[in-house]
């Protein structure tokens, strides 16, 4: 018999995430396939030998359909959440007990009509928009909240 895993016994997951800017300073904010009604910033793992600002770049391009961004800034540090106790052992393949997570402002270059998220490899999202600060907080999953206020206030000169 298997025993379900202990929170503190697992890893954070080593993830990049990308607040894209438009030229009036919203948000691009991804409706996820997997969880009708919840939207998200791009984020995704770092692979070996990847930087998080690699990471990052790359995250953009297989998420939204596009590598036409500038960095603008990195968050300080590292920041991390935790998984909902009734999560651990089933998301994040079932190996982390959270995300530990580097995030980089990026400014999108090019026109809406080049954002192609169903154009991707593996589609993440299934709708797209630009969203205010508010907005987005409002359709994050709660127990992401708190890492994307500290992003939002890490950025907040940049942001609308």
């Amino acid at each position: 018999m298997s025993r379900a895993p202990v929170t503190a016994e697992l890893p954070y997951r080593l993830c990049a995430g990308v607040v894209l800017l438009n030229g009036v300073g919203l948000v691009f904010a991804g409706r996820r396939i997997d969880m009708p009604g919840v939207w998200q910033m791009p984020q995704g793992g770092i692979d070996e030998g990847e930087t998080p600002r690699e990471a990052a770049l790359r995250e953009l391009e297989e998420e939204v359909g596009t590598a036409r961004a500038d960095v603008l800034d990195e968050t300080p540090g590292w920041l991390t959440y935790d998984l909902p106790p009734e999560l651990v052992g089933t998301a994040l393949r079932g190996r982390y007990r959270g995300q530990k997570q580097k995030w980089f402002a990026m400014r999108f270059l090019g026109r809406d009509e080049e954002i192609d998220i169903s154009g991707v490899r593996h589609p993440e999202f299934d709708d797209w928009a630009w969203m205010r600060v508010p907005e987005v907080l409002e359709q994050i999953v709660p127990f992401k909240r708190d890492v994307y206020r500290r992003v939002f206030d890490a950025f907040g000169r940049l942001l609308a």
